[in-house]
């Protein structure tokens, strides 16, 4: 197995560089295994056991429940290249391992060591309040069924929202946040049906009757607006600022940088196709010697490029206005939250526009056939771009003017 802890004489980069070359070392298996996952609706256990001896899930959580505690730019270079060999394996991977950075920013330190189990921790989560929770003697009943749980198949818990009894004072719905551990919810059998990202493992999840301890729900709280303002649990207790950040803009981030993998392997296939292919016209020449298919190719790898950049950018401006949050309580502003979830949202809707403009426009009919990796890659594009957090740029383009020009 291997070593999942920072050896004694490696310094910090020597650890990423590790983290991510054992990413990029699994490219060509997890290119072999897209359809076998497309089926499976989640990646195989053989992958998951590669991840978990990689110390890929740890990444994120505190060293103190052994954890490596990688910044999130380390976490998103291995979610990069785990999507230059599989898109859907990566949406999967992410959405449950990033969710180790929020859970020790939200929920109280007493829980932690219990949660994390000394490491072994994944956890889906979906914000949508689709579930209902009432009190009783100790904790909480929870029902409902929620829809789009990613990473769900090899998640320890789950994070979610749910609904509570009565109304606020403003007569808004009551709502709590909470982690349910796995034995209280049944995965539905209802994920694999989708244009593309068959293989993320976004199934429904089942709440029937099942209780919860007092200790794992937070009454009257949003995600939407949920975030501290100075130390959060999790700061204060590993003195890590990065555990105190606002989680609507990472979220956005952590989505673009899977459709940037998704592109970048894209990107490789139709490299694959100009190596090995002619041009459809005379003279028919190899393709690789096209002045236009130099150009599409081009035109691609730059969009995509710059998309990435933009995003790192993003990941290390957020990193920083954590340092600052814990500074100077109140940095991290709802604006520089929406910013930087926009940035994610920009990014997503360039690679998808390079992608179909560039790429699928140009690659020719035979790549669409059921079961290649570039029509499998397509479908998963495709159905990322009609994902929630793109489909929102344009209303967080309003919000953020109305923020930033005063209007009501």
């Amino acid at each position: 197995m291997t070593d999942t802890v920072i050896r004694e004489t490696e310094s910090y980069q020597d650890l990423e560089d590790r983290l991510v070359q054992t990413a990029r070392d699994m490219r060509e298996e997890l290119i072999a295994t897209q359809a076998e996952t497309e089926k499976l609706t989640y990646y195989p256990e053989h992958i998951h056991q590669k991840f978990e001896d990689a110390g890929f899930y740890r990444m994120l959580i505190p060293k103190a429940h052994g954890g490596l505690e990688v910044t999130p730019a380390t976490f998103f270079k291995v979610v990069l290249e785990i999507g230059r060999g599989d898109m859907s394996a990566a949406w999967c991977f992410t959405l449950s391992a990033n969710h180790a950075l929020m859970f020790a920013n939200w929920f109280p330190e007493s829980i932690h060591r219990e949660v994390f189990d000394g490491g072994d921790f994944r956890a889906a989560s979906m914000y949508a309040p689709t579930s209902k929770a009432e009190p009783i003697e100790g904790g909480y009943r929870i029902n409902g069924v929620v829809n789009y749980c990613s990473g769900i198949p090899y998640s320890t818990y789950f994070i979610g929202q749910c609904m509570l009894p009565g109304k606020n004072d403003d007569g808004s719905p009551r709502m709590g946040l909470f982690i349910a551990p796995e034995a209280t919810f049944t995965i539905l059998d209802d994920w694999g049906h989708m244009h593309g990202l068959n293989g993320s493992g976004s199934h429904s999840i089942k709440f029937d009757e099942a209780f919860l301890p007092e200790r794992f729900l937070i009454e009257d709280v949003s995600l939407i607006n949920y975030f501290f303002d100075g130390h959060s649990p999790g700061s204060r207790a590993y003195g890590n600022p990065m555990y105190s950040g606002r989680h609507m803009s990472s979220f956005a981030i952590g989505i673009a940088v899977v459709v940037l993998g998704g592109a970048y392997n894209l990107l490789d296939e139709y490299e694959n196709q100009l190596r090995t292919r002619k041009t459809p016209l005379p003279p028919f020449g190899p393709r690789t010697e096209d002045p236009d298919y130099q150009r599409w190719y081009g035109s691609a790898l730059v969009k995509i490029a710059t998309a990435e950049a933009a995003v790192f950018h993003a990941i290390d401006r957020w990193l920083e206005l954590t340092h600052k949050n814990i500074e100077n309580p109140g940095t991290f502003s709802a604006r520089e939250d929406t910013i930087l979830g926009c940035i994610g949202r920009e990014a997503i809707i360039q690679a998808w526009e390079a992608v179909e403009q560039d790429l699928f426009r140009t690659a020719g009919s035979s790549t669409m056939k059921q079961g290649e990796r570039f029509e499998r890659l397509y479908r998963d594009m495709s159905q990322a771009a009609t994902h929630q957090n793109p489909r929102l740029r344009d209303a967080t383009y309003r919000l953020l003017a109305r923020d930033v020009l005063g209007v009501e």
